[in-house]
């Protein structure tokens, strides 16, 4: 199994850790610190050594921050984890705030103690979040103080190692690309921007770049590490060469100069030191960095990572892999919908249909010859009211049996080759509820709403996010998430800049995948959630029309539940899009069933009856 049932999180070690911390800060004459849940990297996912806002404070979310005062401790979450956060958090020790309407340079700027003697590790803030933090701060004259040393490293006793799993050459046939012809493009780029030099941090980037693929971080293809890309040609990449077996090593010294992790820093510094232009992404790149540079003569040229969007806008390889990527993986959804369709309710749990659905994935992989290289990440399945907690994670602690009258919600995803998958579906164990038929129906037409929508070159995905929430919100409903996230091509599951929120700003390009997941949550009861991944197609015209429009190519191919529709509350295109939806998914999957899995997906795939529509 690529997933554990392990519980990762004890709320009781919390009182006594932040004590300690405490204890560390004032030999420090520091008044506080701020722990993220970040990497050197800012990546979402990170190695175990990095957990250590989990370690400090019970939460196991991919996305918090922990700001320990001397006498108050508080936990910033999004509205993904308010939930989770509530159970795995000490509220005696932590107060839980709000990461997105009040974080924590809001909250510094009004409550903020003058003269506090703030303490952060430069290596775990970006730029961006350091200078809002310090704005903050002086506002009410405090300060920020970098340490050194992270405190979390010197007081948690038996902290993992840096992860050393091998690299792999991600071969040229799946990139669609090589990465000498890569380097070139962005070397043009850098020289473009005014700059000399760009450091690559998101190990997402350096994969991209130099077609390489590691395991240093739980589901996600990625060796951590860093690379200096010049104008001029000179690159360098930063790996240890523990990770690089002899073919990957050779590849890569063709490619740039091969360094030790440790050598980065004084690396940068000669750089900066020799008047160097040094590009750096103030929303991705360590404050570590920045000093590095600034401190040493040289100039920060603030610009995105020259990667990002070019990793973002797939070609035509890394397409057709994706396409092929998620027919597979739609086998295997529809193998284990209609396997938990013959199951009695009350007859499994959670954990037995996580392990049933990561079989089928491992089983469809190896008769296609296209093996499940791991899950894209841990899978959510929610039960009853687990379904309610956006980004549970099924435990043996929390283990819950499907009961009849409930509803059961699966987001999961696969890593093969070819292409990252992503897929949400929400299923009734027995009969459902009408509010829950007329819930499940209002988030489907969010989606479909999304799925054929025409938009005009320069739109971004804030200005379309309201479109999958409109008929929730016209019944006072709503939910507290994105409605999509960016896809990478056998990378990170979420990938940015891309995404459909509210403050999605990235203007949605061709070849970009996103997701489009609308959803609603009744806490204590039941969660729904629908998800397909979604491909931007190039500007095409219509007919009648003056502007060429993009439009979305859905990916995922399973079917819905069409027990949980109340027809009368789609439009007959909405209807149309359904049916049609469906007659792809019998026709490009069926053929990779057989006996009574593809008796159950021709049922499912048959048309609504929708004549009333006209």
């Amino acid at each position: 199994m690529f997933q554990t049932f392990d519980e990762v999180s004890d709320p009781t070690l919390g009182a006594d850790r932040v004590r300690q911390l405490r204890e560390w800060l004032a030999t420090r004459q520091l008044g506080g610190f701020i722990v993220p849940r970040s990497d050197e990297h800012q990546g979402e996912y990170v190695a175990e050594r990095s957990e250590r806002l989990r370690w400090l404070t019970g939460f196991s979310g991919s996305a918090g921050v922990a700001l320990i005062l001397g006498d108050r401790a508080l936990l910033f979450v999004d509205g993904r984890y308010t939930l989770q956060a509530q159970q795995q958090v000490d509220p005696a020790v932590f107060a839980i705030e709000s990461l997105i309407t009040n974080p924590p340079p809001d909250w510094l700027k009004e409550n903020a103690a003058k003269g506090l003697r703030l303490g952060f590790d430069p290596w775990l803030h970006t730029i961006g979040d350091t200078k809002a933090l310090r704005t903050a701060l002086e506002a009410k004259g405090a300060e920020l103080v970098a340490v050194d040393k992270n405190p979390i490293d010197a007081l948690w006793a038996g902290q993992p190692p840096a992860p050393l799993r091998p690299v792999e050459i991600h071969p040229a046939a799946f990139a669609g690309e090589l990465a000498k012809e890569k380097l070139a493009r962005l070397a043009a780029d850098i020289d473009k921007q005014g700059a000399t030099h760009a450091v690559l941090t998101d190990p997402s980037s350096l994969a991209w770049t130099f077609n390489i693929r590691g395991s240093d971080v739980p589901h996600t293809p990625l060796a951590l590490g860093f690379a200096i890309l010049a104008a001029d040609g000179s690159h360098k990449v930063f790996l240890d060469k523990r990770k690089l077996p002899i073919e990957p090593e050779a590849y890569l010294t063709q490619l740039a100069d091969l360094r030790p992790p440790s050598a980065l820093e004084g690396d940068l510094v000669a750089l900066a030191r020799s008047g160097a232009r040094v590009a750096l992404d103030p929303a991705l790149a360590a404050e570590r960095l920045r000093q590095l540079v600034a401190d040493n003569g040289g100039t920060v040229v603030e610009a995105l990572d020259p990667a990002r969007i070019p990793r973002a806008t797939k070609n035509a390889a890394e397409v057709a892999g994706t396409r092929a990527a998620h027919r597979r993986d739609g086998a295997a959804i529809t193998k284990m919908l209609a396997w938990l369709d013959r199951q009695q309710p009350g007859s499994i749990d959670e954990i037995a249909t996580v392990e049933r659905l990561e079989g089928f994935r491992r089983g469809v992989g190896e008769e296609t010859q296209m093996p499940l290289r791991d899950i894209s990440f841990a899978t959510i399945a929610g039960a009853g009211p687990n379904g309610a907690i956006m980004h549970y994670r099924v435990s043996r602690a929390t283990n819950r049996v499907l009961r009849d009258g409930e509803l059961f919600l699966i987001d999961s995803g696969g890593q093969y080759q070819d292409g990252t998958t992503d897929i949400t579906r929400t299923v009734p164990i027995g009969t459902p509820t009408e509010e829950m038929r007329e819930r499940y129906t209002l988030v489907l037409k969010g989606m479909i709403r999304i799925s054929m929508l025409r938009f005009p070159a320069g739109t971004r995905g804030a200005d379309i996010d309201a479109i999958a929430r409109a008929a929730l919100w016209e019944r006072g409903l709503d939910y507290a998430h994105g409605t999509g996230h960016g896809v990478g091509s056998y990378l990170s599951v979420h990938e940015g800049p891309q995404r459909i929120a509210k403050t999605g700003v990235q203007k949605l390009l061709a070849g970009m995948i996103l997701s489009n997941e609308p959803g609603y949550y009744k806490e204590g009861h039941y969660g729904i959630r629908l998800e397909n991944l979604i491909l931007v197609t190039p500007e095409g015209s219509l007919e009648g029309g003056d502007i060429a429009m993009h439009g979305f190519e859905t990916l995922t191919l399973a079917p819905f539940d069409k027990r949980m529709l109340l027809t009368d509350l789609l439009t007959r295109d909405e209807l149309h899009w359904l049916d049609a939806y469906h007659a792809r998914v019998l026709a490009e999957i069926g053929p990779m069933l057989d006996g009574e899995t593809l008796a159950w997906l021709e049922a499912a795939a048959a048309p609504l009856p929708h004549d009333h529509k006209g």
